[in-house]
C-alpha cells in the first residue's frame, strides 16, 4: 500500500535555523523543502549544503517564457533536488521546454520529480475570480492539472480539496505534493484550502508539506513524529 511521505517546509531566511530545523528532523520527515524565503537570502551553495545526504524539494515556482524556464531547471542540476516546481500557468511550451531541459541535463538515474504548481493554497474563488479567472479553484485546478500533465509534468501541486478530483480525472500517474496540511487544532495562518494530514493521506496523497505546525512547535521532531503516526493511520 502506498505510504503518504512527509516534507518539513524550512521558511526561513536564516542558514542557522534552516540547519538546526533540518538536523533536528533528520530521520524523521521524509524530505526537507526549500523555498523562495531561504534560497533568496542564502544562495544556491547554501540550498546545496543543506541537501547533501537529504531529499530535497526546492520549491522555486519557475514560471518565464520556456527558455529562461528550461535554463534556469538547468541551472540548477548542481543542487541535487529530488523535487522541483513550475507554475502549470507558464503553459504547454514553458512545462514541455522544463521537461526537455531535466532530461537533457539531469543523469537519468537522478532526475528530479517536476511538479507543476496548479492553484495555491492561499487562492480561493474570489482571489481567483480578482485576475480574470472566472472558474472555481477545482476547476482550475483540474483545468491546468491536465495541461500540465499533457505536456511532460511528473506531478502536480495542489491543496487537499483538490486530490480526489484530480485522482478520478488522471489516475494514479501524477506524483501529488499537497501543501495547506493543518494537523487537528493546528492554526490555519494565510491557508485557505486544507486539511489534516490524515484526511490528505486518505484522500490519495504522495507528498503532504507542513510548515508552522512542525517548525514553529515546542519541539518540532515531536511534532513531526506526530504527524508520521497520523500518516501511518490513515
Amino acid at each position: 500500500m502506498k505510504r503518504t511521505r512527509l516534507i518539513a517546509a524550512l521558511d526561513t531566511q536564516t542558514l542557522d535555523q534552516a540547519r538546526d530545523w533540518a538536523e533536528t528532523l533528520d530521520g524523521t520527515v521524509d524530505a526537507i523543502k526549500l523555498g523562495m524565503e531561504f534560497t533568496y537570502a542564502q544562495g544556491l551553495s547554501a540550498v546545496r549544503d543543506l541537501a547533501r545526504n537529504r531529499t530535497l524539494f526546492l520549491d522555486l515556482k519557475l514560471h518565464d517564457i520556456p527558455n529562461t524556464v528550461a535554463k534556469g531547471l538547468a541551472s540548477l542540476a548542481p543542487i541535487g533536488a529530488s523535487l522541483l516546481t513550475i507554475h502549470a500557468a507558464g503553459g504547454s511550451a514553458m512545462i514541455r521546454a522544463a521537461r526537455q531541459a531535466i532530461d537533457a541535463t539531469y543523469p537519468p538515474l537522478h532526475r528530479p520529480v517536476l511538479l507543476a504548481v496548479t492553484v495555491l493554497t492561499s487562492l480561493d474563488a474570489p482571489s481567483l475570480n480578482d485576475i480574470g479567472v472566472p472558474s472555481s479553484p477545482r476547476e482550475q485546478v483540474l483545468r491546468l492539472g491536465r495541461l500540465a500533465m499533457t505536456a511532460g509534468a511528473d506531478g502536480l501541486v495542489c491543496s487537499a480539496e483538490e486530490i480526489a478530483p484530480l485522482r478520478d480525472a488522471l489516475g494514479e500517474s501524477p506524483t501529488l505534493v499537497v501543501p495547506g496540511i493543518r494537523p487537528e487544532g493546528a492554526a490555519a495562518d494565510d491557508q485557505k484550502r486544507i486539511m489534516t494530514p490524515r484526511q490528505a493521506a486518505l484522500a490519495g496523497a504522495d507528498w503532504i508539506v507542513v510548515g508552522r505546525p512542525i517548525t514553529q512547535a515546542a519541539d518540532p521532531k515531536v511534532a513531526a513524529e506526530a504527524i508520521q503516526a497520523e500518516l501511518a493511520s490513515a
